[in-house]
């Protein structure tokens, strides 16, 4: 059992040593006694050694990486909690700390208040924890979930604890952020996998359609119902139904849904016989189903019953320049798995990527890299290669115009004071997005002047443009 005798003693475990100190001098000046180790061995060695309420442990480290240091605590310390950090999250990180029997898997970089929090909370837990031999059995996915954002951490985490649990689970999230792929992640690491999974659009039936499929009905019920016909309830039944677009189902299908996760059973259209199932309900909403309650549209028993785990996947706009980045370079590295040839993305064309706003999530950017891909000489993906749209919202049209002179060096053609002078007032329109007022403003010239530098500018372009008609 933890010590209760002194301050609650705490081992950290990273091999960077500013991220020790980081932790081990707000840790002392909480009142905890710390120990710190410069690698998973040493942790270990001083863990047999010594007992530890506490192990905050990194994940990536070159002699033992922070699972295995996991595994040892819950070998030969298992009432020691561990808590996993890591700069590079992912699912199945999170799938195999949570199995591993971690208290807690959190993203860097971290608030030191809430990581104080939660160690507060950890060390004062009063359950003893038990747990089984360890599990040598490595969790791949094999999903599309790319990202190391804080907010795809959290995700993860739900994600993983989710799947040993047989909660109701609802998933959050715009169209295109992978609600389905969070949904199969959680069936297919759960105690169901080797059973059905069920995926349905609710918004793509009608409300008679949706209930027909569902729950099945009864020969004679209805025009066209020539058979006895089971619903995906019945034939899913051991294993998972994934419900998509939550929001859009009407409030008579929500009561027949709310029926099936209390009492556990469906009735067929046309029967009065009930029918008992074992299914997992996983829901998912591109809307907030809260705010549809006191509006009427949602059922407020059945978002609370539906609602017991909720894991929120943020929109790609919110999730940072990293995870653009990780997964353009992933559906690039796909595409060459495919059979394609290996195709490289210039650092102009991701810093398109990364400011675009993308409505269409995930979805969009798989997308886009497939067009561009396709469209780009050279196996290199530029700015021009990316759809239209993507580019034109991102980079004003002046921009785009703008853009060759200035990105030449002087050394390149040793051009006249006048060229030179030239090109760097191109650079300060081009900076300030065309605003010619602004340039002007910054270039100490007046606005006709601007519009001049534009008209030689594009007389410039047009005469390149021909030279290059004549060379073909």
């Amino acid at each position: 059992m933890m010590g209760n005798l002194g301050p609650h003693k705490i081992l950290v475990v990273d091999d960077d040593q500013p991220s020790r100190r980081a932790l081990e001098i707000p840790l002392r000046f909480s009142g905890y006694d710390v120990t710190t180790a410069s690698g998973g061995v040493e942790s270990i060695r001083l863990g047999k050694e010594q007992h530890f309420d506490l192990v905050l442990t990194d994940v990536y480290m070159p002699d033992l990486g922070g699972l295995e240091v996991l595994r040892s605590f819950r070998t030969f310390s298992p009432e020691t909690r561990v808590i996993v950090m890591t700069g590079l999250g992912s699912l199945d990180l999170a799938l195999q700390a949570v199995k591993e029997g971690a208290f807690e898997f959190i993203a860097k970089p971290y608030r030191i208040e809430d990581l104080l929090n939660l160690i507060e909370r950890a060390v004062r837990h009063s359950q003893v924890v038990t747990c089984n031999a360890p599990e040598t059995v490595a969790l791949s996915s094999n999903l599309p979930l790319i990202g190391h954002s804080q907010q795809m951490v959290s995700a993860y985490k739900l994600t993983a604890q989710a799947a040993h649990s047989d909660a109701t689970v609802l998933i959050e999230g715009e169209s295109g952020t992978g609600k389905e792929l969070i949904a199969r992640a959680i069936h297919s690491h759960g105690h169901r996998s080797a059973q059905p999974f069920t995926a349905v659009n609710c918004s793509a039936l009608t409300e008679t359609l949706l209930e027909s499929e569902l729950f099945g009905y009864m020969k004679g019920s209805f025009t066209g119902a020539s058979t006895d016909r089971p619903g995906l309830f019945e034939s899913s039944n051991g294993g998972t139904i994934f419900l998509d677009e939550l929001g859009s189902t009407s409030l008579a299908f929500q009561s027949s849904l709310l029926r099936v996760l209390q009492e556990k059973e469906v009735r067929r259209i046309g029967s009065h016989h009930p029918r008992t199932v074992d299914v997992r309900v996983i829901g998912a909403t591109n809307c907030n189903l809260e705010e549809l309650i006191p509006e009427g549209k949602f059922r407020a028993d059945l978002f609370y019953r539906i609602s017991v785990l909720t894991i929120h996947l943020p929109p790609l706009r919110e999730r940072g320049a990293e995870d653009i980045s990780l997964l353009a370079h992933h559906f690039l590295g796909r595409l060459a798995r495919n059979g394609k040839e290996l195709v490289r993305i210039s650092s102009g064309a991701l810093d398109v990527l990364t400011h675009y706003q993308w409505p269409g999530n995930v979805r969009e950017l798989e997308n886009s890299i497939s067009h561009a891909a396709a469209v780009c000489a050279g196996n290199i993906i530029t700015e021009n290669d990316l759809p239209r749209r993507i580019v034109e919202r991102v980079l004003p049209r002046e921009m785009t115009t703008f853009a060759p002179p200035f990105t030449r060096s002087i050394l390149d053609d040793r051009p006249s004071l006048a060229e030179l002078e030239r090109r760097y007032a191109m650079l300060i329109i081009a900076e300030n997005g065309g605003n010619k007022s602004r340039a002007a403003e910054i270039l100490g010239i007046d606005r006709r002047t601007v519009y001049r530098l534009l008209e030689i500018q594009e007389e410039a372009g047009e005469v390149r443009s021909q030279d290059r008609a004549h060379q073909n």
